[in-house]
């Protein structure tokens, strides 16, 4: 079965897409199938399921790849020590970090310093090869979702040039609750972000103070590679992590950290170690 969130007459309401589509993936997204989505909720046509004590899944299948940009926010770039890039810093994180939005994230053996970042998450909809300019970017976008760029900063920093060590462990990203579509979000760039580790504020930015906009990530990376439909794109997270805070509080077994932005939805993960 699979399901998505509607607000139908003024409520939150879930639905069984289970006999339109086969799973939220390429095909899904390449084939118009957001298209699909949104004339069945709109003829009323889906039946409506229950979500009560039901895992919810990430709000995509498998991504081919998702991208990360790195120190896309003033204040995280000032808080970690860094200059200001004059263009986006780009990694990679592995797809099988994507889990549901309330899964428990795994903490890897040996770490001491498990970090959080509350993200702007951007999912692609359409094939984005060398577009003309950053004008041409955002028609490419399937929608938007709360991303968790979750980090171990040894592995990030001290154990490789490259940060990808720190970003791939497994359950390092969940995402969600929902994909909301591209023409329920007016402006990218005006989306508060907020993140709490157990109950305490943590991060609280604006999508308003990236170095890079949406756009211009988008733009940029298809550029140097070819972005395909159900990709995902980590657009960079504001101050407050651990790595700036005075104390550095690494995240340990028992903590819980929770994510909302605005329009987007809400999501919690609890962190326990990797023992098996």
């Amino acid at each position: 079965m699979h399901e998505i969130t509607a607000n139908w007459s003024g409520r939150q309401r879930a639905a069984d897409l289970s006999g339109l589509v086969r799973d939220f993936d390429r095909e899904f997204f390449a084939g118009g199938g957001v298209a699909r989505v949104e004339d069945a909720l709109s003829e009323r046509s889906l039946p409506e399921v229950s979500t009560d004590g039901v895992r919810l899944g990430a709000p995509i299948a498998r991504p081919g790849k998702v991208v990360c940009i790195g120190l896309n926010y003033r204040d995280h770039a000032a808080e970690t020590g860094q200059s200001i890039p004059e263009r986006p810093i780009v990694f990679m994180k592995d797809p099988y970090t994507v889990v549901g939005p309330h899964d428990d994230v795994l903490i890897p053996r040996g770490s001491t310093k498990t970090d959080w970042e509350v993200e702007l998450g951007v999912v692609i909809g359409a094939r984005a090869r060398y577009l003309p300019s950053p004008a041409d970017a955002l028609a490419t976008v399937a929608g938007y979702a709360v991303s968790h760029d979750v980090s171990e900063r040894t592995f990030q920093l001290e154990l490789s040039p490259q940060w990808d060590l720190g970003k791939s462990c497994e359950t390092f990203n969940p995402l969600g609750p929902w994909l909301v579509t591209a023409d329920n979000v007016s402006d990218p760039q005006k989306l508060g972000l907020r993140l709490d580790v157990n109950g305490a504020s943590r991060q609280d930015g604006n999508t308003a103070d990236m170095i890079f906009e949406v756009a211009h990530i988008i733009w940029y990376l298809s550029q140097y590679m070819v972005l395909e439909p159900g990709d995902l794109i980590n657009t960079g997270t504001p101050a407050g992590v651990a790595l700036g805070l005075p104390d550095h509080p690494y995240l340990r077994s028992g903590d819980r950290v929770d994510l909302e932005i605005d329009g987007l939805g809400r999501q919690s993960s609890r962190f326990v170690a990797a023992e098996k």
